[in-house]
């Protein structure tokens, strides 16, 4: 819990904009905390609620969800090891709470080659408290926004928090390429029908990317310090 505090406290302000962003959107309270307690990823929570605001179809909300989570795939794959002699049980449960601040906490401060013997307490214990905290300022932002006029327009909030979650990280030139092409993909694509251009920005980013990373693999590290 001590160390997983840093990580909690910068999202408490997200999960409440979460909460209230889903009343905003005309989503029932409940459905808004049970959909929180099912998903539990805050990035995939506002593109669903941006969606269904718009009256987007089921399958394009899944679709986008499932593509604004895929990093998830590459952070089970690296932190797999580190699990190997745990039950399939609680490798379903450690999946479903993992998090981008739990992945990153456990891989800087564990090697897989030299781990305690509680790490499965370790991961849990950080894991808990960050989904306890989160599904409590969810629903706090819930039944705020139900005390916010309409015509406040909290959903203006959904952008300003993706851009404020995207910003810092773009720390090299692949980064801001991939930004630059998916911001532009979902501009131009806008008008499609179905509300696909979050969509289409979502999967330009991710083709960018990777196409960057294998010709220009260089482009894809953090610039080094220069020795003094």
């Amino acid at each position: 819990m001590r160390d997983q505090a840093p990580g909690i406290f910068g999202n408490v302000p997200f999960a409440l904009i979460t909460g209230a962003a889903a009343t905003s959107a005309g989503l029932d309270p409940w459905l808004a905390i049970g959909m929180s307690m099912l998903v539990f990823a805050g990035a995939s929570q506002l593109a669903a609620i941006s969606l269904m605001a718009q009256s987007a179809p089921a399958w394009v909300v899944i679709l986008t969800v499932a593509v604004v989570n895929l990093r998830m795939m590459m952070y089970s794959a690296a932190i797999a090891p580190y699990f190997r002699h745990s039950s399939t049980p609680r490798r379903w449960l450690f999946a479903y709470l993992m998090t981008d601040h739990a992945f990153a906490l456990v891989t800087t401060r564990f090697r897989p080659d030299e781990l305690p013997a509680q790490m499965d307490a370790y991961y849990l214990g950080a894991t808990l408290f960050m989904w306890v905290v989160w599904q409590i300022g969810v629903a706090v932002g819930v039944f705020a926004g139900t005390l916010v006029p309409a015509s406040w327009s909290v959903e203006f909030a959904i952008p300003l928090v993706f851009m404020s979650l995207v910003l810092p990280s773009l720390t090299t030139r692949n980064h801001w390429a991939v930004a630059i092409a998916a911001g532009l993909a979902a501009v131009f694509c806008a008008s499609l029908p179905l509300k696909m251009g979050l969509l289409a920005g979502a999967v330009t980013g991710v083709v960018v990317g990777v196409t960057l990373d294998h010709f220009f693999p260089r482009s894809g590290q953090p610039p080094r310090e220069r020795p003094a």
